[in-house]
């Protein structure tokens, strides 16, 4: 079982978390951390190049000359690959996927040994609460202000109903705010910090603590 410091808004010590060993207390394994990676930046791609083939491009329909007796290459349509103006023969095209598939278990490890690689480095902090009455940038900015991870980039863990939190961390240039239940582990490596809610961390520990998934993989 993990601990980590329990902040208030005003970043004084108020206590201590404990966190579950089968998600804040996970060896590293760097090739895991990698494979969940690049799955997900792969997954994201969005593909924008496309050429043409013969098919595609508009013309070309009737034979240029007749077959024989023009001393001339026989040539089929103005619009195949050797013509000016023709189709592309292996340029990159729509058609062309580059989804990778990563095994539930194999994401779920990389972000338990993302999250336990945080604690060991002091970087996961707890505040009791991150509830605003109102959602301004001031106010969050202060909170963070008074925090560790002071002008560091932090990743900020809410728990889903909190939408006034999220939308005070919007404007906030070195910090996103995401949905406990929905973190990914680019956002987890991109940030030097994470800062969680108590009830944050709890929805963690329910979505994600599953001790067999982490197992199979480690």
């Amino acid at each position: 079982m993990a601990k980590v410091i329990l902040y208030n808004q005003k970043g004084e010590n108020v206590g201590d978390v404990e966190l579950s060993a089968d998600l804040f207390s996970v060896p590293l394994r760097p090739t895991v951390v990698h494979e969940a990676v690049v799955g997900q930046q792969a997954n994201a791609r969005h593909l924008t190049a496309h050429t043409k083939r013969r098919g595609e491009v508009r013309g070309g329909g009737r034979k240029p000359w007749k077959q024989k007796g023009t001393g001339r290459a026989r040539q089929g349509s103005i619009r195949a690959p050797q013509w000016k103006g023709g189709g592309v023969t292996f340029g990159p095209n729509q058609e062309r996927s580059y989804t990778k598939k990563i095994n539930r278990r194999v994401r779920r490890a990389a972000l338990a040994m993302c999250l336990s690689e945080k604690v060991r480095e002091e970087k996961f902090l707890a505040v009791d609460t991150l509830k605003l009455d109102t959602p301004k940038t001031k106010r969050m900015a202060a909170i963070l202000a008074s925090l560790p991870s002071h002008g560091r980039k932090t990743l900020v863990l809410l728990e889903p109903e909190n939408a006034a939190t999220a939308r005070a961390t919007r404007n906030l240039p070195k910090a996103l705010a995401l949905r406990a239940d929905s973190i990914n582990v680019a956002d987890l490596l991109a940030n030097e910090y994470i800062l969680a809610s108590q009830q944050a961390i709890e929805v963690l520990m329910r979505v994600y603590g599953s001790k067999k998934a982490v197992e199979k993989v480690s």
